[in-house]
């Protein structure tokens, strides 16, 4: 950002100080006369003094990524002077997450009307609560060969265990307290 210097005009941060630009002026490159509101921000929140110090500890290349975010800061403070630019990021922030959830509201839809059109109407005579559970021969009912993109085929080789409960009596005198640790159930008497 090269400055009007050349035609004796001072920069924007020199006018609003009232002050005369000089040729080495480290305000000069980043706040040009035709930009007086961008000083005047930065000066009203960070303050000129603070702000001169800032540059010059910065290395030249890394000065105007540095006003830049001073002026950003400055506008958006100026805007709104308790959030700043937290505000307008936060606003940011739940905009897309709104837009997300519309993503995937509309995603769940386009998988939903895809497995729709995959699959096979039902006959009528079964509702799709005896398909859940008959799962055995689904592939009949519905004439799929497990191979569509919304089915999966059911895995029949688990099968739960049979639950066999055996009454184990309580006996007080027992050696273990009645507990039957390691002994056959005929061993206990009731009694």
């Amino acid at each position: 950002m090269a400055s009007s210097n050349s035609y004796n005009s001072p920069c924007a941060a020199c006018k609003f100080l009232r002050r005369k630009c000089m040729p080495g002026c480290i305000f000069a490159p980043y706040f040009p006369p035709e930009e007086p509101q961008k000083f005047a921000n930065v000066h009203k929140i960070f303050g000129a003094s603070n702000v001169t110090k800032l540059l010059n500890e910065l290395l030249p290349h890394q000065r105007e990524d540095a006003v830049n975010s001073l002026a950003y800061e400055a506008e958006a403070r100026v805007r709104d002077p308790v959030y700043g630019c937290v505000g307008a990021i936060s606003f940011l922030q739940r905009q897309v997450e709104r837009l997300q959830k519309e993503l995937d509201a509309a995603n769940a839809d386009l998988i939903r009307f895809a497995c729709s059109d995959s699959l096979p109407a039902l006959p009528q005579t079964q509702r799709p609560v005896d398909l859940i559970t008959t799962p055995n021969n689904i592939n009949d009912l519905i004439g799929l060969s497990g191979s569509g993109p919304c089915y999966q085929t059911p895995d029949t080789s688990f099968s739960f265990p049979s639950p066999t409960l055996y009454p184990i009596p309580y006996n007080s005198s027992s050696p273990d307290g009645g507990q039957g640790a390691g002994k056959g159930l005929d061993s206990y008497s009731n009694p």
